[in-house]
């Protein structure tokens, strides 16, 4: 053997080597007993943390309505001015009026004017039988009175300040200790529509319609939720309540260890975006089917269509905060998938770096140059991107009631800054100052 075939291999160094490659094959086919725990148990933390999530979502939700009152005005405004809950309170209204106006005293007064006036008596007689004309006469005169209460202004004007002034008996009337404004009688949460009662017997004074005068002061009641199962509704808004404030910081914990023990972080965070969009779909499916529920279960004399308006009024935010959370999950999922070694995430990264670089260069041969600030964020670049998305994060988690459009423009607004590091990221070094002229 020549020297330039270097020294001979020990004895028995073949068969080491072919040992250590099959205890290493043996390895990579079977995963260590740690690595399948951590993946059980990041899993499970996983699908903990979402259906936490879904329930910080509903406990934010009624800590709202609950506690903030202009967020629970807000709610309920828009129900001034919708259509059926206008004509629920107008039927209401106008029974209420009814029953306070004897009809049968009204035709006795209107015979006995007659007979003073000298009316024949089968004249007289057949006044005696307009009792129903009557009463249907009086019921459109009230009716088209109290359709012109309800929808004015004036009607809006009273339905907020209401329910502002109702806000602070809420909580008592979901733990059924309530009184005044809002009620709970039975199994309906009610809210007094007296006020508009006392217009409509105003106004028909003011037309001419003397009886109404006598109607006396009344409290009535428009039901705004009936339920046989109030009970149990009292008390599991009244533990969301309590809990809104920490479910979110439990949930994002939980999502936080599922990742943290994870062998595979960025797959586990992949994991945990589905998972919590899948909750959110969940969520939302819940609450139609609940509305479906909840409007076969009412009494004969709810209006169905009133009804079903209050609780998509109620549920309204409900709703945006699990599209919103829904869309914040989306977008971490696609991102970390983004961020791997995946032929199509290195795509990706590729060419949005090659597109900024592209519109770096025609930059500079226009004359523009990064200077110091190249220099800077090239050495930072990764505190930058890090800093950003913290930035993102805490727009999210301190923006009171964030929005679709809310998560949408953070993520657009995130990308964006990423694009302007990535165009400003330039290692080029300082250039030398030129040779001095030399003084003539």
């Amino acid at each position: 053997m020549s020297d330039a075939d270097g020294p001979a291999p020990p004895p028995g160094a073949g068969s080491e080597l072919d040992e250590l490659r099959r205890r290493l094959n043996a390895l990579e086919s079977r995963p260590p007993r740690r690595h399948v725990l951590r993946s059980v148990g990041s899993a499970v933390l996983v699908l903990l943390a979402a259906l936490l999530s879904m329930l910080a979502v509903v406990a934010v939700w009624a800590d709202s309505i609950v506690q903030d009152t202009d967020r629970y005005v807000a709610t309920v405004a828009p129900l001034a001015s919708d259509p059926d809950v206008q004509a629920a309170v107008a039927d209401r209204v106008t029974d209420v009026v009814l029953d306070r106006v004897d009809v049968e005293a009204l035709v006795q007064q209107l015979t006995d004017a007659a007979a003073q006036q000298g009316v024949p008596p089968r004249l007289a007689e057949l006044l005696g039988t307009l009792d129903e004309p009557i009463e249907n006469g009086l019921r459109q005169l009230v009716r088209d009175t109290v359709e012109r209460v309800v929808g004015s202004e004036a009607f809006e004007t009273v339905w907020v300040d209401a329910n502002r002034r109702a806000h602070t008996l809420l909580d008592r009337a979901l733990t059924g200790e309530a009184d005044g404004v809002v009620d709970l009688e039975g199994d309906e949460v009610a809210v007094d529509v007296g006020p508009i009662v006392a217009q409509v017997k105003e106004r028909l004074v003011d037309a001419g319609f003397a009886p109404a005068a006598r109607i006396p002061a009344v409290q009535t009641d428009f039901v705004v939720f009936a339920s046989k199962d109030i009970g149990e509704v009292r008390t599991y808004v009244r533990v969301l309540e309590i809990l809104g404030g920490w479910l979110p910081l439990i949930a994002l914990l939980v999502a936080a260890a599922g990742v943290y023990v994870a062998f595979d972080r960025r797959h586990a965070l992949i994991g945990t975006g589905v998972a919590v969009f899948v909750a959110m779909v969940i969520l939302g499916i819940a609450l139609t089917v609940t509305r479906d529920v909840y409007l076969d279960r009412l009494p004969p004399d709810v209006s169905q269509a009133a009804a079903g308006e209050v609780y998509d009024t109620l549920v309204r935010f409900l709703r945006a905060a699990a599209r919103a959370l829904g869309a914040v999950a989306v977008f971490t999922a696609v991102g970390a998938f983004l961020a791997g070694p995946s032929r199509a995430a290195v795509l990706t990264r590729s060419g949005g770096r090659r597109s900024v670089g592209a519109l770096r260069d025609v930059a500079k041969s226009a004359g523009w140059r990064s200077g110091p600030v190249g220099r800077f964020v090239h050495r930072y670049k990764r505190w930058i991107g890090a800093a950003v998305l913290v930035a993102a994060a805490v727009v999210l988690f301190t923006w009171s009631y964030p929005t679709t459009a809310v998560v949408v423009w953070t993520a657009v607004i995130t990308l964006a800054a990423f694009g302007v590091r990535e165009f400003l990221d330039d290692d080029e070094p300082p250039r030398a100052a030129g040779p001095r002229r030399a003084a003539g």
